[in-house]
C-alpha cells in the first residue's frame, strides 16, 4: 500500500505544473479571451435590445400617427360630405325658386294673354256684330233694291 500511496504522491507531484499551467492558462485566457468575448457580446446585446426597443417605440409612434392621420382624413371627409350636402340643398331651394319664379312668371303672362284674348274676342264680335249689321242693311237694301226694280218694272 505504501507503493501505491507513493505512486499517487509521485503523480501528485508530477501534475503540480500541469495544474499551474491549466491555472494560468485559464486566467490568461480569462483576461485575454473571455473577458473581451464578453464585453463584446454583453455591448451586442445591448445595442441588439436598444434598437429592439427603439424599433418597438418607432412602431408605436408611427401606428399612433396612422390612426391619427386616419381620423383626420375621416374627419376630412365628413366636413367635405357635409359640405356638398349644404351645397347640394342651397342648389335645391335656388332651383326651386327659379322653378317658382317662372310658374309664377308663366301664369301671369298665361293670364295676360288670355285678357288679350278675351279683349280681342270681345272686339272682334263687337266688330261681327256691326258687320252683321251693315252687311244686313247692305243685304236688305240689296234685296228691296232689286225687289223695287223689279216691281216698278
Amino acid at each position: 500500500m505504501s507503493d501505491l500511496l507513493n505512486q499517487l504522491g509521485h503523480l501528485f507531484l508530477e501534475s503540480v505544473p500541469t495544474v499551474v499551467f491549466v491555472f494560468l492558462l485559464l486566467v490568461i485566457l480569462e483576461r485575454l479571451f473571455f473577458r473581451p468575448v464578453t464585453a463584446v457580446l454583453k455591448k451586442r446585446k445591448e445595442a441588439t435590445e436598444g434598437t429592439l426597443a427603439r424599433a418597438r417605440e418607432m412602431t408605436a409612434t408611427a401606428e399612433s400617427k396612422t390612426r391619427e392621420y386616419e381620423e383626420a382624413f375621416q374627419a376630412a371627409r365628413q366636413e367635405i360630405y357635409r359640405q356638398r350636402e349644404t351645397q347640394r340643398r342651397a342648389s335645391l331651394q335656388e332651383r326651386d325658386a327659379a322653378l317658382k319664379d317662372a310658374r309664377t312668371q308663366s301664369e301671369m303672362l298665361l293670364k295676360e294673354a288670355q285678357a288679350q284674348l278675351t279683349e280681342e274676342a270681345s272686339r272682334v264680335k263687337a266688330d261681327l256684330v256691326q258687320a252683321c249689321g251693315a252687311l244686313a242693311e247692305e243685304i236688305t237694301t240689296t234685296v228691296l233694291g232689286t225687289s223695287e226694280s223689279a216691281g216698278t218694272a
